[in-house]
């Protein structure tokens, strides 16, 4: 890969185990209200798929915004955050990914609740199949004002060293009004829509690794659109959705993937020529 450093992993899947995956759960956004009302719908899930999930993959926004100071975090999301410690406490893994709110992670999910945090893509192969990881944001084509911002700004020593040196109430002041300026705080259900794949940046860029190495499966959340869309015979672009509206997640059984939706009658979203 040539615009971030891969990390590889192997699961073997245990009979009547399965793998899920989720982002874009955007915890904090639009208000406190509904956000906990969400809250409380992913904590469900996580309830419904708790006894046979043999590893649970969040791949990004998870929360609107996240900033980690030395010895403070933001307030809230505390209901989640207690049921990844009792998920992790009963031995099941969760691994989470950074996305473009909440790349300001750093030690306090892996010491406090036991849960590893990647910002860049990771390879794992569960069983015989290959999967490619990551939350999606700066890859593929495009959006070079972004990939600009994220390697000199956002993932900036000297940047973070400046931005910890701010008040908490106004370090997070700021960037929680920031990043509820994205579209992800009005975002509604069919404003974003299957552009082509000549336009779907994602796909462009799975289409391109493809070509370089073999996944059966590139899975990424960030485009807040589930897809299930065909790479070639043998690999698919899989995007995850997101829970403000949509509310979808895959699970992979040791030779499937599907994306499913949960507590909704429509199931196996899928997008195709």
């Amino acid at each position: 890969m040539t615009e971030s450093k891969m990390i590889e992993k192997n699961i073997t899947l245990e009979e009547g185990k399965k793998i899920y995956f989720a982002s874009d759960f955007h915890l904090g956004t639009p208000n406190s209200k509904d956000s906990l009302k969400r809250e409380r719908k992913i904590i469900k899930w996580l309830n419904s798929i708790e006894d046979n999930a043999q590893a649970i993959f969040l791949l990004g926004d998870i929360f609107d915004f996240w900033y980690e100071y030395k010895r403070a975090i933001p307030k809230g999301f505390i209901r989640f955050q207690g049921k990844l410690a009792e998920l992790t406490d009963k031995g099941i893994p969760v691994i989470l990914f950074t996305g473009n709110h909440d790349m300001w992670m750093y030690d306090y999910f892996p010491k406090e609740l036991n849960i590893p945090v990647y910002k860049d893509p990771l390879v794992i192969k569960i069983n015989n199949k290959t999967f490619l990881l990551g939350h999606g944001d700066g890859l593929g084509p495009g959006d070079k004002t972004y990939k600009l911002l994220k390697k000199y700004i956002f993932r900036s020593k000297i940047c973070k060293w400046a931005f910890d040196r701010l008040h908490p109430n106004i370090g997070i002041g700021i960037a929680t009004a920031w990043s509820r300026s994205s579209k992800s705080r009005n975002m509604k259900k069919g404003e974003d829509e299957f552009m082509g794949y000549e336009k779907e940046w994602l796909y462009q860029y799975c289409n391109a690794e493809e070509k370089k190495n073999h996944h059966d499966f590139y899975v990424f959340g960030h485009r807040h659109l589930p897809l299930d869309l065909e790479i070639n015979k043998n690999s698919r672009y899989i995007n995850l959705g997101e829970w403000l509206n949509y509310f979808t997640y895959g699970e992979f059984d040791g030779e499937e993937m599907h994306l499913h939706t949960f507590e909704k009658e429509k199931t196996g979203i899928k997008l195709s020529e």
